[in-house]
């Protein structure tokens, strides 16, 4: 159980990246008032909270429905995965992301920003949603799950810590800081990727 929940926590901890997502926040907030913006980051971690424990509880339905076996999904999610990690190790992924952030600061009317871009998809991203419909699938039994969404739950309240330091965090951490460790983590989420597409083909040929 330790290891399912460690594993299910560095992996969504990788993927979801808190210290990536709190200087697009500050960024995106800066000319807010203190308690708005304290709001904001409690809303974009609700809302990415709902459509990750959504995907999680119906996702294998969702795939039934659309005729995608899971061996499929996993290989899928697994080179999915593998791709953000290449970003995140040639930092791409953050030059992204504030170019999104960018995009939004240019549009005036666009205050609230913990829909989209902070809760949908820098929370709630492609990368994240196929990892938690991954790990229930392979959870055996209620108690497996649990721990995945325990886990879940633990990325997210350090998420909404990061939001709400954002800009201790960042004065703390530096630019260069910052890009070393997304380039660690880039490295450890294309090692589970890769185990993600293994299983998948395992799966497939006992298929």
């Amino acid at each position: 159980m330790t290891e399912l929940f460690l594993s299910a926590f560095v992996t969504l901890l990788v993927i979801i990246d808190p210290p990536g997502c709190a200087p697009i926040f500050a960024s995106l907030t800066r000319d807010c008032p203190p308690a708005e913006r304290r709001m904001m980051a409690l809303r974009s971690v609700l809302i990415a909270c709902g459509i990750l424990v959504f995907f999680g509880l119906l996702g294998e339905d969702l795939l039934e429905v659309l005729g995608v076996g899971l061996p499929a999904f996993r290989i899928a999610g697994g080179i999915m995965l593998f791709l953000i990690a290449l970003e995140m190790v040639f930092e791409r992924r953050t030059a992204r992301r504030e170019s999104r952030a960018q995009e939004v600061n240019a549009t005036p009317e666009i205050e609230d920003v913990s829909v989209f871009p902070m809760g949908i998809p820098m929370i709630a991203g492609p990368g994240s949603i196929a990892s938690v419909m991954l790990m229930v699938d392979q959870s055996e039994g209620l108690d497996q799950t649990l721990i995945v969404f325990a886990a879940l739950g633990a990325v997210l309240l350090l998420t909404l810590l990061a939001l709400l330091a954002a800009g201790t965090l960042m004065r703390l951490l530096g630019h260069r800081m910052e890009a070393m460790l997304t380039r660690l983590l880039g490295v450890i989420l294309a090692a589970l990727a890769a185990q993600f597409v293994i299983n998948g083909i395992k799966g497939a040929i006992a298929a």
